[in-house]
């Protein structure tokens, strides 16, 4: 399964290359455009637009409304994860053996 983070796209760093930065969360990252862009459509018609990152490429244009609800989904994902470590007490393990 592969998972596309949603990420707002700040600015074209290099049209030729199809190449963007994209901010998550507020870290900025460059990534490429080129399984999005189709035809001679203006790159600069995307800075503003939310896609879906995966491995450095945006994989599907989104609309914010998604984008929210999925970045929501995924901090929730992540205190659950923070919880979840921060337990103390028996592992499945621990069971096993006592």
């Amino acid at each position: 399964m592969c998972l596309g983070i949603p990420a707002q796209i700040v600015n074209i760093t290099d049209a030729e290359n199809l190449l963007a930065v994209v901010s998550v969360g507020g870290v900025k990252r460059e990534i490429s455009l080129a399984c999005v862009v189709e035809g001679d459509s203006p790159l600069e018609a995307w800075v503003g637009e939310w896609v879906l990152v995966h491995v450095g490429f945006a994989m599907s244009r989104i609309d914010p409304e998604e984008a929210e609800k999925t970045l929501k989904l995924l901090e929730e994902l992540g205190e659950l994860q923070a919880q979840m470590e921060g337990q103390q007490g028996l592992t499945p393990r621990d069971e096993q053996h006592g």
